[in-house]
C-alpha cells in the first residue's frame, strides 16, 4: 500500500473513529503496521476489528468459513500431563515434529504432539488475516487454559504466531497468559552455547525469509543474526530483509481483491530475485506455511530451502530432517 504520512494519518484517524477507509479494503493482512508503530498502539489489531465490525473481509466468504471450522478443537479432549519443566509447544503444527530431533532438542517434551489432539493449542491468530477477531477472543482464553494445565516452567513457542499471540495480542487485548514463553529463536541459539563445542562453521550464505507474525516480536528479530554469526552462516545484505521484508504472499494469494494471486506471485519473486541477487545459496524459514509456498520456486533458482531448526543440526554435524 503505498501512500505517504499526511495520508495514513488521515485514514488511520478515520478507523480509529469506527468509519470505513480504503485501507480496509486493500490491506493485504501482512502485519508489517503493527513492527512500524512506535507508540505501540497495534494499528493491525485495529484494522481487524473495523474490517470485522464494519463486514469487510479480505478473503471470500467460503473459504472464511472453511478456515473457521479448520481449527475447531475436536476428537475429544487433549491429555494433559504436567510436565514441570520446559517444554516445546508445536500447536498445530504436530505434523512436523520430523523437525524436532536430536541433540538440540534432547529431553525436551512436546506439548501438542499428537495430531489428532493439536487444534486444543492452536492460538488461532491466524484469523488476524480473515478479519475475525471474534473467533480468536472467543477461543483463545480456553488454549490458554489447555497448555496452563501442562504447568511447564516455560513454554517455547515453534511458531512465530504463536509467540506473537501470548506476547503482543494478549496483552492489547487483556487475556491474561499464566505461563512464560520463549521464542524458538532463543532457545535454539542458546542450545547451540551450550553445544558450542559441537559447532563446526557452515561457511554457507544464506537469506533469511521474515513470517509476517515474526512483525509481532520484533525484539526476537535479531536471534536471527545472533544463530547466523555463531555457526558460521553469512547472513547476505538484501533489499528485503528486516523492517523492509515482505512476506511469502501466501495469505494474500487467496483474497477478494482482483490481481490477488498475480501480487502473490510478483512478491515470491522479487524475494527469490533479491536472494539470488545477493549470492544467497540458502533460504532460511521458521514458518512451515511461508516454506511450502517458496520451496519449489527456490529451488528452481538453485537455493536450498531449509528450516532454521536443521541449519543448526547441521552446524552440530547431524543430518537435517531435509522438509517435507
Amino acid at each position: 500500500m503505498d501512500i505517504d504520512r499526511d495520508a495514513a494519518r488521515t485514514e488511520i484517524l478515520r478507523i480509529a473513529r469506527g468509519e470505513d477507509s480504503f485501507v480496509l479494503h486493500e490491506c493485504v493482512t501482512c502485519y508489517a503496521c503493527e513492527e512500524y508503530c512506535p507508540m505501540g498502539n497495534h494499528p493491525f489489531y485495529l484494522i481487524v476489528q473495523r474490517q470485522e465490525k464494519l463486514d469487510i473481509p479480505p478473503l471470500p466468504r467460503p473459504l472464511i468459513r472453511r478456515g473457521i471450522n479448520m481449527g475447531v478443537p475436536f476428537r475429544g479432549e487433549p491429555a494433559i500431563r504436567e510436565i514441570n519443566g520446559k517444554a516445546l509447544l508445536i500447536a498445530a503444527f504436530a505434523d512436523h515434529m520430523f523437525l524436532i530431533q536430536g541433540r538440540i532438542f534432547e529431553g525436551l517434551p512436546v506439548i501438542s504432539d499428537d495430531p489428532r489432539k493439536m487444534f486444543h493449542y492452536f492460538c488461532q491468530l491466524m484469523y488476524l488475516h480473515y478479519a475475525r477477531e471474534s473467533v480468536i477472543n472467543e477461543r483463545l482464553p480456553k488454549i490458554i487454559d489447555t497448555i496452563a494445565g501442562h504447568n511447564a516452567t516455560e513454554v517455547i513457542c515453534f511458531h512465530d504466531e504463536c509467540y506473537g499471540a501470548y506476547n503482543s495480542y494478549c496483552p492489547a487485548m487483556g487475556i491474561d497468559v499464566p505461563f512464560r514463553t520463549v521464542h524458538f529463536f532463543e532457545f535454539l541459539y542458546n542450545r547451540l552455547l551450550e553445544l558450542k563445542d559441537l559447532i563446526r562453521p557452515l561457511n554457507l550464505r544464506v537469506a533469511y525469509q521474515r513470517p509476517c507474525s515474526s512483525r509481532l516480536s520484533p525484539d526476537k528479530h535479531h536471534f536471527v543474526y545472533d544463530i547466523c554469526k555463531l555457526i558460521g552462516a553469512e547472513a547476505v545484505p538484501r533489499k528485503y530483509a528486516d523492517e523492509n521484508a515482505i512476506c511469502c504472499g501466501g495469505s494474500i494469494e487467496g483474497q477478494r481483491r482482483e490481481g490477488s494471486r498475480k501480487l502473490a506471485l510478483e512478491l515470491r519473486r522479487l524475494n527469490v530475485s533479491d536472494m539470488k541477487d545477493a549470492g544467497a545459496e540458502v533460504c532460511i524459514f521458521n514458518c512451515p506455511a511461508c516454506y511450502h509456498t517458496m520451496c519449489d520456486l527456490l529451488s528452481q533458482e538453485g537455493i536450498k530451502p531449509i528450516y532454521m531448526s536443521d541449519l543448526c543440526r547441521l552446524a552440530i554435524g547431524e543430518q537435517p530432517a531435509r522438509g517435507r
